[in-house]
């Protein structure tokens, strides 16, 4: 069978791949060949990816032997897929958080969010670009922008469209067919935020779903890893390879009860004619004509697939005056953990060092300074103050049982719905409940913002819900997205 790679790749999900892989006409190491290829030629202007590995096409070689001589390990053998570089690979790519401190620095062994993905036989296609240490250097750093990597562009209008951070480089890659799909972290908005800015589904799934061991951190009470993809079902496949009870981590032994390896069957069109949708009108007083065009719009497609729409609701924590002193106090002790057992050759193993370090480096390393940095590394990092304990309960309570929970037994509610890269992304983050975002539609107009980027392009439409309710969150995704086919790629790299 001949088929122009070049065309058909483009946009080609999962499913098509393993599909063309069972029938003998493709094979994994020309889908590496392929995006390598598309990598070499566009990636110059995204700056989308860090490095790529050069041990794939190897990798893809033995996967497509395999499938020949014992079968398909499932739905990811054989898939190229490409991983924040904040996620520990133990092989020959480097894990740097996007900075030139740890340029060199190759993990001692793979993250278990890697190992779990190796198991289901992806590939590793390379490293993304991110904004460095997850945006938690600077207060003045652009998304996207790592002395390692450069700035990331969004493919729907480098240089003029916001990308959404910290995951900027996964989005970009992603969204611009580099790879079939890309793996985020997500501390506060940084895979819904980029996944909306690129039109792409991300799930930013709830603490203790998803291992963080061998994830660079900032903190243990709202990191996650999570998936970024061009459908609902692509996100779902992945989503699956990624749980999994890991001993390193004890939130997920504790959350493998509600884990599954599958959530495919939850793709059901039907769904939404018995869903509740709450609409927490206070978190669109702010949004511009076209974006509230957009959420608007969302709406009236809920209400036409059937759903049941409660318009608005009320959540007791809207005005409240959040802090971040969770992340600041976590972040010393968390990131003094991984550092410390960091490889001699590698030049910082604390984060005094770090900021010594980007201090006699600042040529290169401090282009927009270090002042959160700084800031954190004025705690104890014991994380015994009175001051993070208030603010931990504090996140726990008013954005979970009295903010999103509150809403959602008031009013028998399935979910609630946000635009993309809004504040709804603090608030699950806040309370560690999921998030799912899925295309929305584009604004054609929009207000001059962050760096001096427009608004307008891509918006994600986010579905919040409650602690471990993925699988309602990827019914009313899947029903949503099926509505409405937003999705198309970006027209300058096809």
């Amino acid at each position: 069978m001949k088929v122009n790679m070049e065309e058909w790749i483009i946009e080609a999900d999962i499913a098509s791949m393993q599909a063309a892989m069972e029938a003998g006409w493709l094979s994994s190491e020309e889908l590496v060949k392929v995006y390598l290829g598309r990598i070499k030629r566009h990636d110059g202007v995204l700056r989308s990816i860090l490095e790529v590995n050069p041990d794939a096409i190897e990798i893809a070689r033995d996967l497509d032997q395999e499938r020949v001589e014992r079968g398909s390990r499932g739905n990811l053998h054989g898939i190229p897929i490409i991983l924040k570089d904040n996620i520990d690979t133990h092989d020959n790519m480097h894990t740097s958080a996007g900075s030139v401190a740890l340029a060199n620095s190759y993990a001692a062994a793979d993250s278990f969010v890697a190992s779990q993905l190796r198991a289901a036989g992806a590939v590793f296609l390379g490293k993304a670009n991110m904004t460095e240490w997850a945006n938690f250097m600077s207060g003045s750093m652009w998304a996207g922008y790592s002395s390692r990597g450069g700035l990331v562009l969004n493919p729907y209008g480098p240089g003029e469209l916001f990308i959404g951070g910290s995951s900027s480089g996964s989005g970009a890659a992603a969204a611009a067919n580099l790879a079939a799909a890309a793996i985020g972290t997500e501390t506060s908005g940084s895979i819904i935020s980029p996944a909306s800015q690129t039109n792409l589904v991300g799930i930013k799934p709830t603490i203790g779903l998803v291992s963080r061991t061998g994830i660079i951190p900032i903190t243990s009470s709202q990191d996650t890893a999570g998936p970024m993809a061009r459908t609902v079902t692509d996100a779902a496949i992945v989503l699956g390879a990624l749980t999994g009870a890991d001993e390193l981590d004890e939130v997920t032994v504790a959350g493998a009860k509600h884990a599954y390896k599958d959530y495919t069957p939850f793709l059901n069109t039907d769904y939404l004619k018995q869903a509740r949708i709450g609409i927490p009108r206070f978190y669109y007083k702010d949004l511009d004509e076209a974006r509230l065009a957009v959420i608007e719009e969302a709406i009236g497609v809920l209400k036409q697939a059937g759903a049941t729409i409660i318009d608005p609701v009320e959540l007791p924590c809207e005005k409240v005056e959040w802090d971040w002193h969770v992340l600041r106090y976590e972040f010393e002790k968390y990131i003094n953990d991984y550092l410390g057992k960091l490889d001699e050759s590698v030049p910082v193993h604390s984060l005094q060092e770090l900021i010594a370090y980007n201090a006699e480096h600042a040529d290169i390393a401090l282009k927009y300074g270090q002042d959160t940095l700084i800031s954190a590394e004025e705690t104890s990092g014991t994380l015994t103050e009175q001051e993070y304990v208030d603010s931990l309960i504090r996140n726990r309570e008013l954005a979970g049982k009295g903010g999103i929970d509150h809403a959602l037994e008031e009013h028998q509610l399935d979910a609630l719905l946000f635009l993309g890269n809004d504040d709804g992304d603090d608030l699950a983050a806040r309370a560690g409940y999921p998030v799912i975002t899925v295309p929305g539609g584009f604004a054609e107009t929009g207000i001059i913002a962050e760096g001096g980027y427009t608004t307008k392009g891509p918006q994600g439409i986010s579905f919040i819900g409650t602690a471990f309710s993925e699988p309602t969150l990827i019914k009313l995704a899947y029903g949503f997205e099926q509505a409405t086919k937003h999705r198309f790629p970006p027209t300058d790299f096809s």
